[in-house]
């Protein structure tokens, strides 16, 4: 089997650990990330890794002379609800692959523990634990069982007491993460990889309309002040805006409808913005924008609108320096801004981050039929060895 073959195989038997029969769901500490533990574990010490879990649940693997400058390679081991297998765990599989073509370098391959946000609706846990940002607030969050983070982190048989042990050895010069790109830009393109230049801000919004139910059959239209149909309207300006420009992606995510019957004109609309692009000072305009639009609307329709800034996340440039190294080492990679979150966003403060993306065949991630090409993960075994070969602390 080659080392690509045995990435993918192994990526394949990981989705196999769920929480739901039939369909991979692997949560924050759930029972099923044991059998991941215990097999990546396995894998991390054939790799001559001595292997830890640190107080958040984070599984860590140190190769080389633990005295000396290392390399980070690291992605996330958690999925969301009906997942793929390569989503996060494909960068820690690299990682280990990195770790058995390169015998006595000194890197660390981690598996985050939580970067999708599915069990807390918070992400990040197990990399801002190692970046030293996990606060007492988030701790404190539960789950829909009602259970603390602190509490599944001791019901994992972990002691949170701890978690400041895990912060970032001072021995870690560089980050590395291998994605796959989740979108079907790449594709598109024909680039098996990509270098991401910088990891985009994003800014969310909470918008209640506030119109005024009444008799589906005896109000005019004239006289009527619907709710849905002022958040219809702003959605579908907000798409016709972001349409017009490049990397401005706008989605409005949820409606809640009220009273939400067939003989009723709704009479409240709850919803949700996620707005997003690399560059923040577009993407701050584009918000401007969009609460125009909202005053617009609402002076039109007679709806009274409030809103709220749940959200508001600048973009996260990758290291200049690792970025032209990681291009010259995966054949001249071209960039590509990341329309997601990764785990580098959380490191990148502390130490220099740079990220390879693999293409993605139909765009297609967070789902069961998300795959990988066998030559691009090839592609990015060579780059990741060329990449270390040259990388000097």
């Amino acid at each position: 089997m080659s080392p690509a073959e045995k990435v993918i195989a192994r990526c394949r038997q990981l989705a196999l650990f769920t929480e739901q029969p039939g369909r991979t769901t692997r949560t924050f500490l759930s029972p099923p990330m044991r059998d991941v533990h215990r097999l990546v574990g396995e894998w991390m010490r054939e790799a001559g890794m001595a292997v830890t879990i640190d107080a958040a649940g984070n599984i860590r693997g140190l190769g080389g002379p633990l005295d000396r400058p290392r390399l980070l390679i690291a992605s996330h081991l958690d999925t969301v609800i009906d997942a793929g297998a390569f989503d996060g765990i494909i960068g820690v599989m690299l990682g280990i692959a990195m770790a058995e073509a390169n015998p006595g370098c000194s890197l660390e391959v981690i598996g985050f523990s939580e970067e999708e946000s599915i069990r807390f609706g918070f992400p990040f846990i197990g990399s801002r634990a190692v970046a030293g940002t996990l606060d007492e607030a988030t701790l404190a969050r539960q789950d829909a069982a009602g259970v603390t983070v602190t509490e599944a982190i001791r019901h994992y048989g972990l002691d949170p007491d701890q978690i400041p042990d895990a912060r970032l050895s001072p021995h870690v010069f560089a980050y590395l993460e291998f994605h796959i790109e989740q979108g079907p830009v790449m594709e598109q393109r024909g680039i098996p990889l990509a270098v991401v230049s910088e990891i985009t801000g994003i800014t969310r919004l909470r918008v209640t309309f506030e119109g005024s139910a009444n008799h589906a059959g005896t109000t005019p239209m004239s006289g009527r002040r619907d709710a849905l149909t002022c958040a219809a309207e702003w959605a579908l300006a907000l798409e016709r805006m972001a349409s017009r420009e490049e990397h401005l992606v706008a989605t409005v995510g949820t409606f809640e409808v009220s009273p939400g019957a067939v003989n009723i004109i709704p009479g409240q609309v709850r919803a949700t913005l996620d707005l997003r692009h690399p560059n923040d000072r577009r993407r701050n305009e584009a918000v401007r924008t969009a609460l125009q639009y909202l005053q617009i609307l609402g002076e039109r329709r007679r709806i009274v609108i409030h809103h709220e800034v749940t959200m508001d996340q600048p973009s996260v440039a990758m290291d200049p320096d690792l970025r032209a190294r990681l291009a010259v080492a995966a054949g001249d990679a071209p960039e590509i801004a990341s329309g997601a979150f990764h785990d580098a966003m959380v490191l990148a403060p502390l130490v220099p981050a740079c990220m390879l993306f693999l293409r993605t065949p139909g765009g297609l991630s967070h789902h069961p039929d998300e795959t990988v090409q066998q030559a691009d993960v090839e592609l990015a075994i060579e780059a990741g060895i060329r990449f270390i070969a040259g990388l000097r602390p």
